[in-house]
């Protein structure tokens, strides 16, 4: 069996850290660098030749995290890497997946595009904006899902009247999945847009009053849909409003937002680096999932365990 290396780009090196160190491994050696007009360079200091490669980057921040993974996976393929699994814990310009205006590009699909012809051979990532993503590679995808460390949190919470809320109507499917698990109700916060990272107006369907209200998503930007959702929950009788929200971009006025929201508190995992410290975020860490999800694929192993399933069913298993 081909032994596992475990490198990451310069977006991730905190959490690649924390999943090599789950794994029972150093991180790889490598050296990125930049030409005086900003030009990215990447070269393997140690031979990967034969090597299980995982190459951990988040593509957030811009165009150089994504560029240096491009560089990262085509510099593996020439140095014969035996498979160059690519950890993409928040894959960016997910949410531009499908043609909703005219003459937009699809950039999910295109980064899907480049990450298979830059040798990719297998992808694992968190919380995709869009499940559907999966069906833009021709490669395997394995999907992993924040649920993993936010379910055992609800946990200790220990509420009593709990009641969960998706901020769109998008979320619908992945707030009935937490509801249908905890046996509760679940509401939906109908947003309105007049243009990109900017909501009107928030209506609520269903009845939240007298309930602890948990809303769940998969990314959070400059936080003005949650501080939106969250003022409106409590006008309409919420007990306490708290946000688990999976990928923390936070862009632009969020700590501004967050602060001044009716959230308790926003609870967010380490697939970005955070941006700011604000008293009402805690991070939970995901690395352990990814370190098992690299454990099963080297070893070729099932990851199902790992997914989200209906009854969230893999909580009472490994």
């Amino acid at each position: 069996m081909s032994i596992v290396k475990i490198f990451s780009g310069k977006g991730s090196l905190e959490l690649a850290n924390k999943i090599a160190s789950k794994f029972g491994k150093n991180l790889g050696h490598g050296k990125s660098g930049k030409f005086s007009d900003g030009e990215l360079k990447y070269r393997y200091t140690e031979t990967v030749r034969g090597a299980d490669l995982f190459i951990i980057q988040s593509t957030v921040n811009g165009s150089d995290n994504v560029m240096e993974l491009f560089l990262m996976m085509d510099a593996a393929k020439r140095a014969s890497a035996n498979h160059i699994n690519v950890v993409i814990p928040y894959y960016g310009y997910a949410r531009q997946d499908r043609k909703d205006k005219p003459r937009v590009a699809i950039s999910s699909k295109l980064i899907a595009n480049l990450l298979t012809a830059s040798g990719a051979t297998r992808i694992i990532t968190c919380d995709l904006h869009a499940g559907q993503i999966q069906g833009f590679f021709d490669i395997p995808v394995d999907h992993l899902n924040g649920s993993s460390v936010f379910v055992p949190y609800i946990k200790k919470l220990d509420l009593k009247n709990i009641i969960f809320a998706s901020p769109d109507a998008g979320g619908t499917e992945r707030i009935r999945d937490y509801a249908k698990y905890f046996n509760v109700d679940f509401v939906i916060c109908d947003k309105h847009r007049e243009k990109a990272n900017e909501v009107k107006s928030v209506q609520v369907i269903g009845e939240v009053k007298g309930k602890d209200v948990i809303i769940v998503d998969d990314l959070i930007d400059t936080g003005g849909t949650i501080s939106m959702a969250s003022k409106v929950l409590m006008e309409k009788g919420a007990t306490s409003v708290r946000a688990l929200i999976t990928h923390p971009i936070l862009s632009g006025n969020a700590d501004e937002n967050i602060t001044n929201s009716a959230l308790t508190e926003l609870v967010v995992t380490d697939t970005i680096p955070l941006k700011f410290r604000n008293k009402k975020i805690k991070v939970l860490s995901i690395a352990e999932l990814f370190a098992k999800a690299i454990r099963k694929i080297h070893e070729n192993e099932s990851t199902s365990s790992l997914f989200l399933t209906d009854k969230f069913s893999n909580y009472e298993n490994d």
